[in-house]
């Protein structure tokens, strides 16, 4: 299993300036903001929230420990959205539990929430925006979002507590500059700065939102490398990238389609990844990888309960000179479902949370076999957690 984590993208997925597209439709209703007088600095909007969960896993790496409670997220976020001059500020902690691909710490128990995420520590976005008056378009700078998926990090924010494969191996947060123009119903935002929290400014992403109408909208979205991060940069909080270089020297291209009716949304996000080969940096062979997912959200009418959840697919390939795969192992092929049923009322929400993944292919390309359990060879994971939170 490939430990370098996926990180997270925090309540900052929709920017101070809406540039960044939203979900249509969920399950469960984010941060609504409270509203300061900033005196000079005009109004501004305080939100965050904060969440716990206990735990239960099938098959963990020693067989010990298959339950627990974690904190899950807990996040603060303060934001100028008019005027000429934006920003956005938020600090925090925050964990995430991709299904199949959790990581544990030395007690062999799902890792914690951390303000390490990132080498800015716990800030997990700070950025300046620059809005000119009666114009279509805006320039941004500093710790930014990424571009990247319909899954944000933020439990709170997503169908399930449960993120899929697709979102484990998308770059995350990023120093650098960001510009959006808008034209009628398109949005086109171009991001240039440090691709996976390395510290080298060569990862360019871009996303185009076409808004067909209130309840059709097309994402199409993408990250490229215009140069190589050497094996002795620094990824995510510190961590030299090693053995993952062929991870952050890597290029994703992907679209997800929001579809509303009624109380219900369906999203559908396809995307794939590769990697070429650079022995130059440690990458032997080249590498790439397919994920597939239907995300769904229905709100049931007049009352405080919803149900969210996923379904996905994930195939990996690799030569076996590389023998490298971005989420569950070289050559890994898998399926996962995920189940949220969920109340909320106000600013306080619970949620039930049902994972499978199973690996329908689990040998890499030398021929050894990997997976779940004290064996490590075991193709199943389940997880189910019972989380509870404020939001505000």
């Amino acid at each position: 299993m490939i430990t370098m984590r996926r990180q997270l993208l925090g309540l900052g997925f929709v920017a101070a300036s809406s540039l960044l597209a939203l979900h249509s439709a969920k399950a469960m209703s984010g941060p609504s903001g409270i509203t300061i007088d900033g005196g000079p600095l005009g109004p501004l909007s305080l939100s965050g929230g904060f969440d716990g969960y206990g735990y239960v896993l099938s098959n963990t790496p020693n067989g010990v420990q298959d339950s627990g409670a974690n904190i899950g997220s807990a996040m603060i976020e303060l934001q100028k959205t008019t005027g000429q001059l934006q920003f956005t500020l938020e600090v925090g902690s925050s964990s995430y539990q991709t299904l199949g691909a959790l990581s544990f710490d030395s007690r062999g128990k799902v890792s914690n929430t951390s303000t390490n995420t990132y080498i800015t520590g716990p800030l997990y976005l700070g950025y300046a925006t620059f809005a000119p008056k009666n114009m279509p378009f805006t320039i941004s700078a500093g710790q930014l979002p990424s571009l990247e998926g319909y899954e944000a990090a933020t439990d709170w924010s997503d169908p399930s507590q449960f993120t899929t494969a697709i979102f484990y191996v998308q770059n995350s947060n990023a120093r650098g500059v960001m510009g959006t123009l808008t034209e009628g119903p398109v949005a086109a935002t171009v991001e240039f700065g440090d691709g996976y929290d390395s510290g080298v400014w060569n990862y360019l992403q871009a996303l185009v939102t076409y808004t067909i109408n209130d309840n059709n909208v097309l994402n199409v979205y993408g990250g490229f490398h215009t140069g190589t991060t050497g094996p002795n940069s620094w990824a995510y909080g510190g961590t030299t990238t090693g053995l993952g270089n062929a991870y952050v020297n890597s290029n994703i291209i992907g679209a997800y389609y929001s579809y509303t009716m009624g109380n219900l949304n369906l999203v559908p996000e396809v995307q794939y990844q590769y990697a070429k080969e650079d022995a130059k940096v440690g990458i032997m062979g080249p590498a790439n990888d397919l994920g597939a997912a239907v995300f769904a959200d229905y709100t049931i009418p007049n009352s405080p309960y919803s149900i969210g959840g996923w379904v996905e697919y994930y195939t990996s390939h690799s030569s076996a000179a590389a023998n490298y795969g971005f989420a569950f192992g070289p050559n890994a092929q898998a399926i996962g479902v995920a189940v949220s049923p969920t109340w909320q009322y106000k600013d306080l929400f619970a949620r039930a949370n049902l994972g499978y993944l199973y690996l329908l292919h689990n040998t890499d390309a030398l021929g050894n076999k990997f997976g779940y359990g004290t064996s490590g060879t075991e193709r199943g994971q389940f997880m189910g957690t019972l989380e509870a939170g404020v939001l505000f």
